[in-house]
């Protein structure tokens, strides 16, 4: 798991090469000692939230080491930037376990109940830019294979930082926030089976006149074609969560093409209608291979940026508890990971909606984010 320090050690490197580019001329010897005051003030500083942690000071050495000279940093694309990255996208994020599964793990903070590293973090706010300097060059995480979805969460109403920017993301046609101020809201249910809850919360949708999407596996279209008529005819958006949800590294791509396209096949056999191009990966997993699949496939991959402990049916959370978490980090933008096999969220999401809206949100379609 990343630590904490892990984010600082990353952003006082970008720190470095910020100094070394403002200078032009100046060594890096030169910009070690403008830095080095500044990590004297903060070495020790302790991360903020429950379970927190008094740390260790950042070395000094151990950034030095990795900072290169002025020159520019290699983008995407192979050619050189003057830019630097943006210090808020090189947060390394937390992998975890999608909260999708239904069996154990930990919520989408990326770290289990009660110890999440909920952090006001350095760097968060605006890059230091200038009129005439060139797009920031997209700083990439993602590996083929795939990566936990994780969130780091800082102050309530702030958007969390994801283990991949949005940015990156965006080249895959995938999407965990809406970015900017706008305080609109993404409703999405991970369906894996039904026990009674589903109803409910369409009711209380239906109260609220308010959009959602429900990512289904073949299991929910086999065994409650009723309920998937139901979200259709209530204008709401039913997304692909592949028909057996496996780990996405044990399938080739006629496998990866073989589980989106059953799912495609049976819900037009119930409905009579095509199913809406939205994809959710199995366990949160999201690597440059996957998201390159579900691309050539039509799809536009959603993860989330707000989740919390809801799916096991053995401990679930109080209704008290779930409306305080909920609200306190809701944010702009925010794509929430809901399931609908939560008897604490059919119990409180009519309440839960009315505070959002209380507190000046509205909700929208996955539609109008993935359309911007």
């Amino acid at each position: 798991m990343v630590t904490y320090m892990g984010y600082k050690r990353n952003f006082a490197k970008h720190i470095v090469k910020h100094l070394l580019r403002k200078a032009g001329k100046m060594s890096s010897a030169a910009g070690a000692i403008l830095l080095s005051v500044s990590l004297a003030s903060c070495s020790g500083e302790q991360a903020h939230g429950e379970g927190s942690m008094q740390q260790s000071p950042v070395q000094l050495s151990d950034i030095m080491q990795d900072v290169e000279e002025p020159g520019g940093v290699t983008g995407p694309s192979g050619e050189s930037s003057g830019e630097m990255p943006s210090a808020g996208d090189s947060t390394q994020g937390i992998t975890t376990e999608d909260p999708s599964s239904q069996g154990g793990g930990v919520e989408g903070s990326g770290l289990p109940e009660g110890s999440e590293a909920a952090s006001s973090m350095p760097g968060s706010g605006t890059p230091e830019s200038t009129p005439d300097t060139a797009l920031e060059p997209i700083v990439e995480k993602l590996t083929p294979e795939g990566i936990g979805w994780g969130l780091v969460y800082g102050d309530p109403g702030v958007q969390p930082v994801g283990n991949a920017s949005s940015r990156e993301l965006a080249l895959y046609d995938a999407y965990f926030l809406d970015e900017g101020d706008e305080k609109v809201v993404y409703l999405t249910f991970d369906c894996g089976y039904e026990n009674g809850n589903t109803e409910k919360i369409l009711d209380a949708l239906k109260n609220h006149d308010a959009p959602a999407t429900f990512f289904v596996v073949g299991h929910y279209l086999e065994t409650e074609p009723e309920i998937v008529r139901r979200m259709v005819e209530e204008g709401h958006a039913v997304g692909n969560h592949t028909y057996h949800h496996y780990d996405i590294n044990t399938l080739d791509g006629d496998g990866f093409q073989k589980e989106l396209e059953d799912v495609e096949v049976l819900f037009k056999e119930i409905t009579g209608k095509e199913l809406s191009p939205y994809y959710r990966p199995p366990e949160g997993k999201c690597g440059i291979t996957n998201l390159t699949r579900a691309k050539e496939l039509g799809y536009a991959t959603c993860l989330w940026s707000m989740a919390y402990v809801d799916w096991d049916q053995d401990n679930q959370p109080t209704r008290q508890s779930a409306l305080d978490k909920l609200t306190a980090r809701i944010h702009p933008g925010a794509v929430i990971l809901l399931h609908n096999t939560s008897s604490t969220n059919g119990e409180i999401l009519d309440e839960l909606l009315t505070k959002w809206e209380e507190m000046g949100y509205t909700f929208a379609p996955l539609s109008e984010l993935t359309q911007k």
